[in-house]
């Protein structure tokens, strides 16, 4: 029997106890985890990969490289520039999955304040394969108006990520 890693989730976002969670996972052959990574935490190779992210700034310094503790800002999904800030980070290493999550908030009114958790989770798996998982669990009117579209565009627009992110650590 085999155990997969999951994502690790503060209380407040546990899955189910917001207003819009997704989740998308590949597993796939010809990568690692490291050539995963590198491109993942460096927000410079973002819009390279992944047409979705724009606007990336680091408000306090730092960057482009993500670390543990660092903010940043970005814009996605038609939204202004999310103030972000790194709440885990470790690099993967032999039998300990990558993991990478951010807390991400609009500011606003009730209908537009938002607040998510973007998470990571990147390993490599025996016979030469590489596990990528992303989940992101939102709270807020606008995260429960994505929700209710079909499809739900977020998890199309982070599949579009993971995909772009895969193929480019393949090149």
């Amino acid at each position: 029997m085999t155990t997969q890693n999951a994502i690790n989730w503060p209380e407040k976002y546990l899955p189910g106890t917001g207003d819009n969670f997704v989740s998308n996972e590949v597993v796939v052959r010809g990568v690692t985890a490291a050539q995963v990574w590198r491109l993942l935490t460096d927000t410079s190779t973002w819009e390279s990969y992944y047409d979705n992210v724009a606007d990336i700034s680091f408000p306090g310094g730092g960057g482009p490289v993500l670390a543990d503790g660092r903010d940043f800002r970005f814009g996605t999904f038609g939204f202004p520039p999310l103030a972000a800030r790194v709440v885990e980070f470790a690099a993967p290493a032999a039998g300990t999955p990558g993991r990478l999550s951010w807390t991400a908030r609009q500011d606003g009114g009730p209908d537009e304040r938002l607040d998510v958790l973007h998470a990571w989770l990147v390993e490599d798996l025996d016979g030469g394969r590489v596990r990528v998982l992303t989940q992101e669990s939102q709270i807020g009117r606008p995260a429960a108006e994505l929700a209710g579209q079909v499809p739900n565009p977020m998890l199309n627009g982070h599949q579009a990520w993971l995909d772009g992110l895969l193929r480019a650590a393949a090149r």
